[in-house]
């Protein structure tokens, strides 16, 4: 008989996150108290209930197991969703809906924030203890940005070096950095989707302004 958890590729790698989600909660707990270099692997091991040759199956050193996996913050089936929006689009063109899609997905992904809230506030943690750690934050944040290129590029039936696709990139990323930043400051009171949803309007505020692409080069022409 083929057992149900082998035979599942959606459970395998439910089990599989669970899993790395695990490892990366014991690896900052112990950072957090005791400093990168105060514990070993094999403590994280026994923390998360796991072998080493398991650990290594997931993270090459325990610096990683800290930040994390790229894409455990990435529910694949709301990334599914989203792609699915522009269903009724013609590929090549840019969905009329592709801004409003955003958002929602912003929102969505904002719902598993309260899950994890008090494992990114360890991880902030940690990063003041260890510094150096940012330089890897730097990069899986850059994975991530990279990986939500090719789905918006996806979703449009587009390259995702398109100057929409990039621009989606960079302008949510940067709004979820300086969201995250104002939620997690010290005396902050108000929700991370409000403070999403304050930014998000903001920037919407700034591009609906009339803009004359011609202007720069009249200018010019003038001088």
């Amino acid at each position: 008989m083929t057992d149900s958890a082998n035979s599942d590729p959606g459970l395998r790698e439910r089990k599989r996150a669970a899993t790395r989600t695990a490892i990366t909660a014991a690896a900052r707990a112990l950072t957090s108290a005791r400093g990168l270099n105060g514990y070993t692997v094999e403590e994280v091991c026994e923390a998360a209930g796991i072998s080493r040759r398991t650990f290594f199956n997931y993270f090459p050193t325990k610096e990683d197991a800290i930040i994390g996996h790229a894409e455990d913050d990435v529910p694949a089936d709301v990334i599914e969703e989203f792609v699915a929006g522009a269903a009724g689009s013609p590929s090549g063109d840019i969905s009329p809906t592709l801004f409003q899609d955003l958002v929602k997905l912003s929102l969505r992904l904002a719902e598993g924030m309260s899950a994890s809230e008090e494992e990114t506030r360890q991880l902030i943690a940690v990063v003041k203890k260890e510094p150096q750690l940012i330089l890897r934050i730097i990069g899986v944040t850059e994975q991530r940005e990279a990986q939500f290129a090719r789905d918006v590029a996806r979703r449009e039936g587009v390259a995702p070096d398109h100057p929409v696709v990039q621009m989606a990139v960079v302008l949510l990323g940067t709004i979820a950095r300086k969201s995250s930043m104002a939620y997690f400051s010290d005396g902050n009171t108000r929700s991370y989707p409000e403070l999403l949803l304050e930014n998000i309007s903001a920037a919407s505020l700034l591009f609906s302004q009339p803009f004359d692409s011609t202007a720069p080069a009249a200018a010019e022409g003038n001088a």
